[in-house]
């Protein structure tokens, strides 16, 4: 069967993709490798998306793919392995081929994880990855923010805001973010910094409890938390077609807000493309203008 579209991903952009592209009549395929959702599915408690005063992640996961199926798209749990452009486009994963007049890339961004022991089972239980999402959670807390860059330093000015103590770990001698966020973070009375230090282990069984941290001068200390931010960047899951569209020089799609890419009838859509802002609300976005502008190159072409 060729599909008239094909969506790669099943996090909110990929799924409102395919909702947007069931609205118009044509044949979805959605092709996920793992979990349905995407990274919303660690938050365990979202109170910023338009509608519900909150849920969780896992909640509003399965409200947006039973919303999908009910429209009729069609799943498929496998991992992409290539596209092989055309007048049709050819999806090859490790479940076989599948073939579509237009593929919607929406492979998403996974947080960059420290790579300790335990770590992934803390996820949504004391570590976080977005203060905006999980933030006021911790009012009154204490908290750590992993990282040195723009991204660490918001977060940090963000939940200073809230949290009684938010610690600051940088496992080089400086920040590498902007120094007008690092001054702003220096008049915090409630922030402490700590350079030259990493996260050697995390502590806790069920619950974050608290982590030990290596020192320059070979020492360790255990530090004792509510919550730990990990905020060292993502990594975009965009290889497999980084021979048919340009990619930026961290790996995410070069595409703007309209979410073309150069190759023709293949469109991008969420946290895989060049963007300032990943939210839900914002991946949602782009999966409804790339399912639009796809469903429009469907019925030209």
């Amino acid at each position: 069967m060729v599909y008239d579209i094909i969506v790669i991903g099943g996090g909110p952009a990929g799924l409102t993709a395919a909702l947007y592209a069931r609205r118009a009549n044509k044949s979805v395929l959605i092709l996920e490798k793992a979990t349905f959702g995407g990274q919303i599915t660690y938050s365990p408690k979202v109170e910023n998306i338009p509608g519900f005063l909150e849920l969780s992640g896992n909640e509003f996961a399965e409200k947006l793919v039973e919303q999908v199926l009910e429209q009729g798209a069609e799943v498929e749990c496998a991992e992409v392995q290539r596209v092989v452009d055309g007048e049709i486009k050819t999806v090859i994963t490790d479940e076989g081929e599948f073939t579509a007049k237009a593929v919607i890339v929406a492979t998403g961004a996974k947080h960059r994880m420290l790579g300790l022991e335990g770590e992934e089972a803390l996820v949504g239980e004391g570590i976080s990855f977005c203060a905006v999402c999980d933030g006021a959670f911790y009012e009154g807390k204490t908290v750590a923010v992993i990282g040195g860059g723009n991204s660490a330093l918001q977060e940090a000015l963000l939940l200073a805001d809230l949290c009684k103590t938010v610690h600051v770990i940088q496992n080089l001698p400086s920040f590498t973010g902007e120094q007008a966020l690092a001054d702003r973070l220096a008049a915090r009375d409630n922030v402490t910094v700590r350079f030259n230090t990493t996260v050697s282990r995390v502590i806790g069984d069920g619950a974050l409890e608290a982590i030990e941290l290596s020192n320059a001068d070979g020492t360790t200390d255990v530090l004792p938390l509510d919550g730990m931010f990990v905020a060292i960047g993502l990594v975009p899951q965009n290889e497999i077609v980084s021979d048919l569209i340009d990619l930026d020089v961290r790996g995410y799609v070069d595409a703007g807000e309209d979410c073309l890419t150069k190759c023709a009838g293949i469109f991008t859509a969420g946290d895989c493309r060049t963007k300032t802002v990943r939210q839900v609300t914002t991946a949602a976005a782009d999966g409804a203008i790339a399912a639009l502008a796809a469903c429009e190159y469907v019925n030209t072409h």
